[in-house]
């Protein structure tokens, strides 16, 4: 298997990908519980599972609990649970009880249940336990007790570096009609070396490969060192060489690296790596390793995750509590001492209302988004209630919660509800797990009931109405200027109206309603500002969400049903990011719909959106430029500017792909989507985008029974099988590493060496932690207090602090 690292024995759980925690100095009956709990009282027996235990926190002075926050609640529970009277005390757990009179001027100890680590920080904190193992060794100590006490996920290649991208020169010769869109060829030439030729700078007047004065190539195709390629010359490829040179150049160079997490998978306990080729780490986090209920030997308590990434918050959507914290605090977690976390304001967000007919998910995340971005949200947890909150997907309130830098905030928490458990059935959730995760949420009162009547108090409450978001599209010539759909026909006429610059065309008013007729293809077509010539759902900017994407066709799938059509002169055209997209409109059944309408899938990667547009019909140009039209372009991309595609295109909008599709249907942008109709069906009956746009219903149906299951059971595959360099890759089988002492890279640490040497009250905790461990029972707290584990977690802390913490471990003994 290609998978993560299981560490030790080597022994995985595949349902759940973790590798059971190392929990010494516990008790054999009740091993989750600190010794010396004093909420142990707390402790019963699920229902629906005798074999199941938990602490259950909501008898914890019950009307106190009840108003108390999902979140906090979630943070409660970590305090009872790792309650020992030394690291973590009574007084902590009552400082959250008592939330509200506390926040802001109160810090308490903080133990997630797992902590993820991107590469460049999961670098430095495995090399400090695989040094922690060289001391242990010096000591005549077991190395193989260095484990992280905190599960520990550590995700490869969050960074990679770009090498190689397919390239292609733009033809030299152009009309003024379009842009010609370069030839490829059908086989791919070897690297050669870097040109020596100046670059274009994004001239304008660049005519080749990066060399604006060379002619003597009408086209050419290569794959180069990345900065010496002009930007403006990037084809799409619908094949992967560039990926998989860039694959086998990246494990060449980080060698090293990958040799040294792979060895770890397999030294430590309770420790995953993630291989290569897998995806970024908040994104991994979300569709493999979160769980929503952890279980370690029959003991449940909820989910929780600190990362080192940002958009760590991400999972916040799932009703799991996360938070991006720096590479010092996540290793204090590894070893199992709680975080320094202060008691936060809970801004309660809620959302009324319905989300509108035409409005996307990116539509609402982005309103949602602003509007929390006008708050004062620095430091605060943002958690959302309301009515409104049932209507948003897992996929939104990920994407929320994934916003959290751009607002502000610390944590954007959505509390589980039929939602979260309807995704995770989808998701490959065994439902005996989801029987036993639903009665543990509902004991504990973290699940929100469709029927409850019970608001938590909240520091201050924040409404948002999805009444009022509604869709909107940018341009004609900014990306910035935005406008609504309901108001697209007023302001494009405006536009016309106004003198040229950001916005205007000036065109006299006695020729803005100017048709001109066109011949094409043996039918005669009427032309007229606003006309659409091209039409294209692109790789940039938002078509690789799945609803979205979904949406476009769905409606494509209902316009072909109805009998529509688009005009032929339209250049239609589809280009993904990747591959992905192609899969789920595929398993939905929409793709054909979408090729019938002209939206065919011709490559991935950047095409329009550089300028790669493929020739408009030489009678329609015409037509254009006779009547002086103002021709519009709608695309789902950026760079949207005047002339970016063909000098005869002044108008250009941004907006969603089912917007793009629509706007294709109907051949213009001055219509009012709301009372104006698309075209006619086969009975000559009018069709207006209300009978053909797919209900948020719809959507979601898909979304959930058909793309969500397929996309994780083929990341699931991915991850443990189909990783074959990572399966192929050597490393040292020892259980310490055995350092190069030629690199300048993976160094062994001196600290330790030091420390070993040289430092008496190592030796001096080691024979009281001796002496104390043959009457450990009469002396079983201070046992607890001088394990080896404590031993090591002081190495840590000197290493971290240096004389600061010296001076403390010397004054504490």
């Amino acid at each position: 298997m290609a998978t993560a690292g299981s560490g030790g024995d080597g022994e995985t759980e595949t349902s759940s990908l973790h590798l059971e925690a190392e929990w010494p100095n516990l008790g054999d009956k009740k091993r989750m519980i600190s010794s010396g709990n004093p909420f142990e009282y707390l402790v019963e027996t699920l229902v629906c599972s005798p074999d199941k235990t938990f602490f259950n926190i909501s008898k914890l002075q019950g009307t106190e609990y009840d108003a108390l926050p999902y979140c906090i609640r979630v943070v409660l529970e970590t305090v009872v649970r790792n309650c020992d009277g030394v690291l973590v005390k009574e007084d902590d757990a009552m400082k959250v009880l008592k939330w509200n009179t506390n926040c802001e001027c109160q810090e308490i100890p903080f133990l997630p249940a797992r902590v993820v680590l991107q590469d460049f920080t999961g670098i430095p904190a495995m090399v400090d336990y695989a040094a922690m193992r060289d001391a242990m060794k010096k000591l005549d100590r077991d190395p193989k007790l260095v484990n992280p006490a905190c599960p520990t996920d550590l995700i490869v290649d969050h960074s990679l570096q770009l090498d190689f991208t397919k390239c292609s020169a733009a033809q030299t010769g152009s009309t003024a009609s379009s842009i010609d869109s370069p030839r490829q060829s059908s086989k791919l030439p070897p690297a050669k070396p870097a040109s020596t030729k100046s670059h274009c700078r994004g001239q304008s007047s660049c005519k080749g490969a990066c060399d604006s004065g060379s002619t003597s190539q009408s086209s050419r195709e290569q794959i180069e060192n990345t900065p010496m390629l002009c930007p403006f010359h990037l084809q799409p490829i619908p094949e992967p060489e560039a990926a998989l040179k860039s694959l086998e150049l990246e494990f060449n160079r980080n060698k090293e690296r990958l040799q040294f997490f792979k060895w770890c998978s397999k030294a430590f306990k309770n420790v995953t790596v993630i291989p290569p080729e897998t995806g970024t780490v908040h994104q991994v986090n979300l569709e493999y390793l979160s769980r929503l209920v952890m279980e370690k030997e029959g003991f449940l308590y909820p989910d929780s995750v600190l990362g080192t990434d940002s958009h760590t918050t991400m999972v916040n959507g799932l009703g799991i509590l996360g938070l991006g914290f720096g590479g010092i605090e996540s290793e204090a977690a590894m070893l199992g001492i709680p975080i320094s976390l202060n008691l936060p304001e809970v801004v309660g967000c809620e959302v009324t209302g319905s989300v509108s007919q035409l409005s996307t998910s990116i539509d609402v995340v982005l309103s949602i988004t602003k509007h929390l971005r006008q708050a004062d949200l620095s430091g605060r947890f943002v958690e959302f209630f309301g009515e409104g909150v049932s209507q948003l997907s897992v996929v939104d309130r990920t994407t929320i919660a994934n916003m959290c830098p751009e607002y502000g905030a610390t944590v954007a928490f959505f509390p589980v509800d039929q939602v979260t458990l309807s995704h995770l059935k989808q998701t490959g959730v065994d439902e005996q797990r989801l029987r036993v995760f639903e009665a543990y949420m509902k004991a504990v009162k973290l699940l929100k009931e469709e029927n409850s009547t019970t608001i938590p108090r909240y520091s201050k409450v924040l409404e948002i109405n999805l009444n009022t978001i509604v869709p909107y599209v940018s341009g004609p010539k900014r990306p910035q200027d935005r406008v609504s759909v309901t108001d697209m026909k007023k302001d494009f006429e405006t536009c016309l109206n106004e003198k040229v610059g950001s916005r205007g065309f000036h065109i006299p008013a006695e020729r803005q309603k100017l048709e001109v007729s066109v011949t094409y293809k043996s039918s005669e077509y009427m032309l007229s500002h606003g006309s659409v010539l091209i039409a294209a759902v692109i790789s940039c900017t938002n078509n690789c969400n799945p609803s979205v994407m979904l949406t476009a066709g769905l409606l494509a799938k209902k316009a072909v049903e109805a009998g529509l059509k688009v005009k032929p002169y339209i250049r239609t055209s589809l280009s993904p990011g990747s591959g992905t997209v192609t899969h789920y409109l595929t398993a939905s059944g929409v793709l054909p719909f979408l090729n019938q309408l002209g939206f065919d899938i011709f490559g991935y990667g950047c095409s329009r959106c550089v300028s790669n547009t493929n020739p408009l019909p030489e009678e329609i140009v015409t037509a254009i430029k006779e009547g002086d039209l103002v021709a519009c372009g709608v695309f789902s991309g950026n760079k949207h500017f005047e002339g970016s595609r063909c000098s005869c295109i002044r108008a250009n909008y941004l907006a969603s792909p089912p917007l793009v599709v629509a706007y294709a249907l109907a051949g213009t942008v001055n219509i009012d989507l709301q009372t104006d109709a698309l075209g006619f069906n086969s009975r000559g009956e009018k069709v207006f985008l209300r009978d053909i746009w797919p209900t948020r219903e719809e959507v979601l149906q898909v979304e959930e029974n058909l793309i969500i299951p397929s996309m994780f059971k083929e990341l699931k595959i991915k991850i443990e099988k189909q990783n074959t360099r990572w399966n192929l890759l050597d490393s040292p089988e020892s259980t310490l590493f055995p350092w190069d002492l030629r690199s300048t890279y993976i160094r062994s640490p001196p600290f330790f060496s030091r420390l070993v040497c040289k430092t008496p009250i190592y030796a001096y905790l080691i024979s009281i932690q001796k002496c104390i461990s043959l009457h450990k029972d009469k002396y079983s707290k201070f046992h607890h207090l001088i394990s080896i584990s404590i031993v090591i977690k002081l190495c840590m802390f000197i290493h971290v602090c240096k004389n600061i913490f010296n001076a403390l471990a010397l004054s504490r003994f």
